[in-house]
């Protein structure tokens, strides 16, 4: 199949204000892309447009800043992608919160907001967006996961729970969507260097591997929109995250281990 343009491609991207989103808005816009830009933070949205906007002769960015777990909202961003645009492209789903923490001294409200943003707002936003994405040319759904959707860490329990259901819901979406033209692309990025970390909804505990093995956000969307022109189904962005799921394959109870120290670190730090 010939490499996807994204040139005058209509782009809804969530999470937009920030780290790995802020950097896909770059990307997008550096290809031409026109965008529906997606975050709560309104001022910190503005700024990434006006970036968006030198990037090339072509690129359109446009706000609709709001909060992704209220349904009206959601409501609203299709709606505007429908009259703005008439129609949809690509639908980038990549925002996202975690915890850190044991999981038996957490609460049901921490796992239920990291669930609802993470999960359930990216899954109802693109059921709205389906009947939009079904009338393009080359329609695509971008999911933003985590290697912890392939293999859960300690002190992360709510976020891996996000993001494994993230990944199962990916590849069912993806065989239901075929038969409609519809690309779907899991990205799976290990540590980013993003502001991610200094959002928590909660946080108990350190963890103890750090962003000593950080990738920039701007090589994880780079990668990414490298994926989508060439109508790949999943990457991983980093490799020490690769290599993480294959030696759990390969060896899943020297990864158990290695990971309960990993755990009893972080309750110490």
């Amino acid at each position: 199949m010939a490499r996807r343009s994204l040139a005058q491609s209509r782009v809804l991207i969530t999470g937009a204000s920030s780290g790995i989103g802020r950097e896909l808005a770059l990307a997008f816009a550096r290809r031409g892309a026109r965008l529906l830009l997606a975050a709560r933070r309104e001022s910190e949205l503005n700024v990434v447009a006006d970036q968006c906007r030198r990037q090339s002769s072509g690129a359109e960015a446009i706000l609709c800043p709001g909060d992704l777990t209220d349904p009206g909202y959601r409501h609203a961003l299709i709606r505007r992608a429908a009259e703005h645009w008439q129609g949809l492209d690509v639908l980038v789903n990549n925002a996202g919160v975690s915890a850190h923490g044991r999981f038996a001294i957490s609460d049901e409200t921490t796992l239920r907001q990291v669930m609802e943003l993470n999960f359930f707002a990216a899954a109802e936003l693109t059921r709205l967006a389906i009947p939009l994405l079904k009338r393009a040319g080359r329609p695509a759904i971008v999911n933003i996961g985590s290697i912890i959707g392939h293999r859960g860490l300690p002190l992360n329990s709510e976020y891996a729970a996000s993001k494994f259901a993230l990944r199962g819901w990916t590849e069912s979406l993806r065989a239901e969507l075929a038969a409609d033209g519809i690309d779907v692309l899991l990205v799976s990025p290990g540590t980013t260097e993003t502001e991610f970390f200094d959002h928590l909804v909660a946080k108990t505990a350190e963890l103890p591997w750090g962003e000593s093995t950080a990738i920039p956000a701007a090589a994880v969307a780079e990668q990414t929109v490298r994926a989508l022109e060439r109508s790949r189904h999943e990457i991983f962005p980093n490799w020490r995250g690769r290599a993480l799921v294959v030696a759990n394959r390969l060896f899943p109870g020297l990864v158990d281990r290695a990971l309960a120290k990993l755990a009893a670190a972080g309750d110490k730090g």
